[in-house]
């Protein structure tokens, strides 16, 4: 009962925010507050200014930690290797299970991971994206099985938890057609099966999603292990393809900006406690990040 009422009331809430009236009082906010951060948006370089540019166009940009050039790059990878080794899949107790995340204990033993997302070359490029402060929200390390079931992120959707919303994604291992791809629906075509379907927020099998538009039309991120995958969630319908013939290791990182009135469903991956030892050595920047709730937009 104590986590059913919270997620009551987000959905309440929600449905609140669609009533024509309080959405473009909420519209109006959004940017005066876009606007008034223009100006305090960090420098980046016109690759990195492209890159972003081509999320806010077609939603999805794909390129790997080599080309990224980041420092912790080689480390990131190594450590998520190990992990992805102490992942067991064990389900012989629940059946309709389809992904084993790692746990927070997990994720502490390779506090490179964690603090990756929190690299100043990726805050800068996803600052530019969301157009003001971040919240970032964490890391998950996940092993999708190779089952049939088609649930939760297996089925398509938009991430509901604000306007614009960025997840980096990383493959620990080679990820083709048959081993569980990524895959989202370009953003002009999202936009089109928004209002077909009334789409307001929730999951689609894609027997419906193909009544309105053809598979075709997916777009799958196949890639090496070392791929990484910037997507803007928030705004294109994405799944997990669900994966056949193996098993399939990737990190998620987690951004929305900090505007907490029109956040949902948002938790921390790792306990505040934790967090804490983490931050030791972060720069205020990076802190405000992490500790976005105390510095509210």
């Amino acid at each position: 009962m104590d986590l059913l009422l919270p997620k009551i009331q987000k959905r309440i809430l929600k449905q609140i925010y669609q009533i024509p009236f309080v959405r473009h009082q909420n519209d109006i906010a959004y940017q005066i507050a876009v606007n008034k951060h223009k100006p305090h948006l960090p420098i980046i370089s016109k690759d990195d200014l492209e890159l972003v540019e081509q999320i806010n166009h077609e939603g999805v940009v794909i390129t790997s930690l080599d080309n990224l050039g980041i420092a912790a790059n080689p480390q990131i990878l190594q450590k998520a290797k190990h992990l992805a080794s102490q992942i067991k899949s064990d389900i012989s107790s629940d059946d309709n299970q389809y992904v084993i995340h790692a746990s927070s204990q997990q994720i502490m033993e390779y506090p490179e991971i964690f603090l990756w997302g929190l690299e100043q070359r990726l805050l800068n490029i996803i600052e530019h994206y969301l157009g003001l402060p971040i919240a970032y929200h964490g890391t998950y390390f996940r092993r999708d099985l190779a089952n049939k079931l088609e649930k939760g992120s297996r089925l398509w959707h938009l991430d509901p938890e604000d306007r614009k919303v960025l997840k980096i994604i990383i493959y620990v291992n080679d990820v083709t057609e048959n081993q569980g791809p990524f895959q989202y629906i370009p953003l002009p075509l999202t936009s089109n099966i928004v209002q077909s379907l009334k789409y307001s927020y929730g999951y689609i099998p894609n027997q419906t999603m193909q009544k309105v538009i053809s598979s075709t039309n997916y777009k799958s991120c196949i890639g090496s292990s070392g791929t990484v995958i910037f997507a803007g969630t928030g705004s294109i319908f994405h799944r997990g393809k669900i994966p056949q013939i193996s098993d399939r290791f990737t990190i998620f990182f987690d951004y929305t900006s900090r505007r907490k009135k029109e956040l949902f469903y948002i938790n921390n991956s790792l306990p505040y406690q934790d967090l804490v030892k983490l931050s030791q050595n972060l720069s205020v920047r990076q802190k405000q990040c992490l500790f976005w709730q105390e510095y509210p937009v």
